[in-house]
């Protein structure tokens, strides 16, 4: 696993000579740390990190918030047709991406929002299924008792939440959260779809086009540079998140 990882950072340091020499170099000699200043001139990285950022930490952040009171009303909260509803909440993953992806963009065209971040941000913001899926089945070990005793003490559903439920899950959020962060910030096809000005691209259309322009001239030490930046962030997240995402893994395991 970490082996694609290490030679991802080892062929960026290279030169494009170092590249295909045989045996294969894993510490390069010399090392060329310019790569990794040539590559902010080459394409527009900076803007394509911010715009990735400005998408993935709206899309998680707000979604993992709905995601969260939606799994808590859907396993703890009398509401009429409950289970109807999250069984149609489940039956649309069943639908695949191609399947809307036309009407999708009609819709945003429609609303001039195309080549803008809102296509990749609003169908984010108003949760995640499969996260309220996992969570609500994380909530069902969650005694009733503890709730009903809060509603006595005239505690509201959100402060019930926030103060009794969100520490217990805790760990499965932040399981959820890294996983979402993920997709999202390696999501090629949706701005692929919508976003056409090259300072309105993600990060991973502007590595795409790197490779497109520069792999004809076999500097792969500087679309390597490009990607190795792209990972740092989820390498972060998962060093922030490690410790909550095994508790989740191991907790679920003992679950079952």
């Amino acid at each position: 696993m970490v082996a694609p990882l290490v030679w991802t950072f080892s062929t960026s340091l290279k030169t494009k000579e170092g590249v295909f020499a045989l045996p294969p170099q894993w510490i390069p000699d010399p090392v060329v740390w310019d790569n990794y200043v040539r590559v902010w001139s080459a394409a527009p990285l900076a803007s394509g990190i911010w715009n990735s950022i400005i998408v993935s930490a709206s899309v998680t952040i707000l979604g993992t918030i709905a995601s969260m009171l939606a799994a808590f009303a859907f396993a703890k909260l009398r509401l009429p047709f409950k289970n109807v509803l999250f069984l149609v909440l489940l039956g649309a993953i069943m639908i695949p991406f191609p399947t809307i992806m036309i009407p999708q963009f009609s819709m945003f065209a429609s609303a001039g929002l195309v080549d803008t971040l809102w296509p990749l941000i609003l169908p984010g913001i108003f949760g995640n299924i499969v996260m309220v899926f996992f969570l609500r089945q994380y909530l069902a070990s969650v005694p009733d008792s503890i709730i009903e005793a809060a509603k006595i003490d005239g505690a509201g559903y959100l402060r019930i939440f926030f103060q009794l439920i969100f520490p217990v899950i805790r760990p499965a959020v932040a399981a959820q959260f890294i996983l979402w962060f993920m997709g999202v910030w390696n999501d090629y096809l949706g701005p692929i779809i919508y976003l056409n000005s090259p300072e309105k691209q993600t990060l991973q259309l502007v590595i795409a086009s790197l490779n497109m322009t520069y792999a004809s001239q076999t500097d792969y030490p500087l679309i390597m540079a490009g990607s190795f930046i792209a990972l740092i962030p989820v390498l972060v997240m998962f060093a922030v998140f490690q410790k909550q995402i095994i508790e989740s893994i191991a907790l679920t395991g003992s679950k079952a």
